[in-house]
């Protein structure tokens, strides 16, 4: 009997990008740690385009367990929030982890949130107990944290943290979305009917170093306010009127000083310094514009959100897929795009 015809209580799905240093430490920990918990579970694996050595890396791993094991490659780099969606439409199990590749999420949690999940819930976050960042993004990420719950209304303490658990419920949902940008726990969050959060240890990274630039996680805060809010574009609307009236009043003002005292130079500089600071807020204002319109620019392409070269599982043979009868690896010739 096929034992991925099983289907299994846990989904893991972990995004891998260039990770080959520290996949064998994560083998290492992850499968006893799942194995010891009693837990019928498959692991999805889903690699983003790595350069380096993981994809064979993860093949020798699913020969090694083809039972619990598979494997998604992407053709190219599209993200780790695309690869996880990904992982998403392949799993099978009634509760889904979500975890990175780095250990900083230690394995060993996994089962705190499935314990948690038997409780009723349908979404778990987790907090880190002592994060193991540097102390520049530990304070940038508290205040977005807080920014952004105040804008969007989603209460995720530790959004950075993507050791999660999600219910079948709240990913069928989420695999119905076809969102081109969007941020996976604060989408989930949405479609949770009893969401709650627990704490978990955090370590320090295994191997390698962040993937998440300095960019990278400024373009990711703006897809996670401006996905699931308008409140930015309210504000400016409302900033917009105030300037009005404020602009209106000063001209008023100059107005009236000058048929009552004549025409005069002073206050010049004071005048430049006032167009200067309207100038900075339309710009900033078109710029927040901007971000908005390309989200819908990029969602009316209907471009694909990712593309699957290759799915690397134990099944049957199906007709249209070449099947590796030694290994029972079926590669999935045609490319899967949503």
């Amino acid at each position: 009997m096929n034992v991925l015809a099983i289907k299994p209580e846990l989904s893991v799905v972990i995004p891998v990008y260039n990770e080959e240093a520290g996949l064998d430490k994560l083998f290492g920990r992850l499968y006893p740690a799942l194995d010891k918990a009693g837990i019928t579970y498959e692991i999805i694996f889903v690699n983003d385009g790595s350069r380096d050595n993981s994809v064979a890396i993860l093949a020798e791993q699913y020969r090694q367990r083809p039972d619990v094991t598979r494997v998604v490659l992407f053709n190219g780099n599209y993200g780790q929030h695309m690869a996880i969606l990904a992982g998403f439409e392949q799993t099978r199990g009634e509760i889904i982890v979500t975890l990175d590749a780095d250990l900083q999420n230690p394995p060993e949690e996994i089962p705190k949130l499935v314990e948690k999940m038997r409780e009723g819930y349908d979404y778990v976050g987790s907090i880190r107990r002592k994060r193991q960042d540097t102390a520049w993004r530990t304070i940038a990420s508290k205040a977005m944290n807080h920014l952004r719950e105040r804008i969007t209304n989603i209460h995720i303490t530790d959004q950075g943290n993507m050791l999660r658990a999600y219910g079948r419920n709240v990913i069928d949902l989420v695999n119905q979305c076809g969102e081109v940008n969007t941020f996976v726990p604060a989408l989930a969050y949405k479609f949770a009917r009893k969401p709650t959060e627990i704490v978990v240890e955090h370590e320090e990274r295994a191997a390698g170093e962040s993937k998440y630039s300095l960019y990278s996680l400024i373009r990711l805060n703006f897809d996670l306010v401006t996905g699931f809010s308008l409140v930015p574009l309210q504000v400016f609307s409302l900033l917009g009127m105030t300037l009005s009236f404020c602009s209106g009043l000063l001209v008023l003002i100059l107005l009236v000083r000058r048929f009552l005292l004549g025409a005069e130079a002073e206050g010049v500089f004071t005048l430049f310094a006032i167009a200067f600071f309207f100038m900075g807020v339309i710009l900033f204002g078109i710029g927040l514009v901007g971000e908005y319109v390309g989200r819908i620019f990029q969602q009316v392409r209907a471009r694909p959100r990712y593309v699957v070269q290759t799915i690397l599982q134990g099944q049957p043979r199906r007709e249209g897929h070449e099947l590796d009868e030694a290994e029972g690896v079926v590669l999935e010739k045609r490319q899967v795009g949503r």
